[in-house]
């Protein structure tokens, strides 16, 4: 959960550089929160149990998460909790973004909330590595009730994370955390390598390029294509593919449909602006689909 101060420039500067602005905004943003915005565009039921406080900040997600019809009832409330404060300078024409963030004490997962009942009446749940020991439990409790858990992690270096990561069964990360966690340069041997007998599905995205995918069916990673698309803002594109992706297996979709449809979500989400604020409708990648030869649902 964060919120997001968004700048875009031509191109980013060198050191001591001064630059025009040529637009900014402010933005809900965060791994989760705009996966839960991406699923909630399309269609899906969901649910926010992270964090949240009684200051300006935390006010702005609740009201962005009401607007796209979240529930944040669950969530537990804490006086000095705080998203997560992000700003994030988008490079027009290399179409890139950077990200500077800050968190505090109070962020993420609760270590014992929301009760568990809660927890295992989802049919999917969304874990990140903000609140680790909150994160677990969460995961903990979802696999144990045949839940499927959706990982979405941009690095490795938190105490437990290990330990998380072995209760995700879906666990789809980019190139970048794929190549630094295991060693392996090419996407393909890092997917073989995070496979592990209690996963379902490993994916490893690199953008452009489309990404491998390793499930229990395939004896060796499988290739998919992304959608070719003029990108703009590649904000949030990781994080919209893990909503698209956990939307399909809420709706049984095969492994191979939730990863078109994921593709096909964070490709539209990389023609727009912003990160949330580009999540596309299910009509609009209903379309991107049926365009591209493939079946949308």
């Amino acid at each position: 959960m964060a919120v997001d101060d968004l700048v875009a420039v031509r191109a980013y500067p060198r050191a001591d550089a001064k630059i025009e602005v040529r637009r900014r905004d402010r933005q809900c943003g965060g791994l989760a929160a705009t996966a839960l915005v991406a699923a909630a565009r399309l269609g899906a039921r969901c649910a926010y149990a992270g964090l949240l406080g009684d200051d300006p900040d935390s006010a702005f997600v609740r009201a962005a998460f009401e607007r796209e019809g979240i529930d944040t009832s669950r969530g537990p409330r804490h006086r000095e909790a705080r998203p997560v404060r992000s700003f994030i300078v988008v490079d027009e024409r290399a179409q890139t973004r950077t990200v500077f963030f800050a968190t505090n004490r109070y962020t993420g997962a609760h270590a014992r909330l929301p009760a568990a009942q809660v927890v295992t009446a989802c049919r999917v749940l969304l874990v990140d590595r903000f609140g680790i020991p909150g994160m677990i439990r969460a995961a903990r409790l979802a696999r144990r009730a045949g839940i499927p858990v959706v990982g979405d992690f941009e690095s490795s270096r938190w105490a437990r994370f290990e330990e998380l990561l072995a209760w995700v069964d879906h666990l789809i990360v980019s190139e970048d955390f794929a190549r630094e966690f295991t060693g392996c340069r090419e996407p393909a041997v890092a997917a073989r390598r995070l496979w592990g007998p209690k996963r379902a599905v490993v994916i490893v995205t690199c953008g452009a390029r489309g990404g491998w995918v390793m499930d229990r069916r395939a004896e060796r990673p499988w290739r998919f294509p992304a959608f070719r698309v003029k990108a703009v803002d590649t904000t949030g594109c990781g994080d919209v593919f893990h909503g698209a992706y956990a939307v399909g297996l809420a709706r049984w979709m095969t492994i191979e449909d939730c990863v078109r449809q994921a593709a096909a979500c964070a490709a539209l989400k990389a023609t727009r602006p912003g990160g949330q604020a580009g999540c596309p409708d299910l009509g609009q990648v209903r379309r991107l689909l049926a365009r591209s030869g493939a079946a949308g649902r």
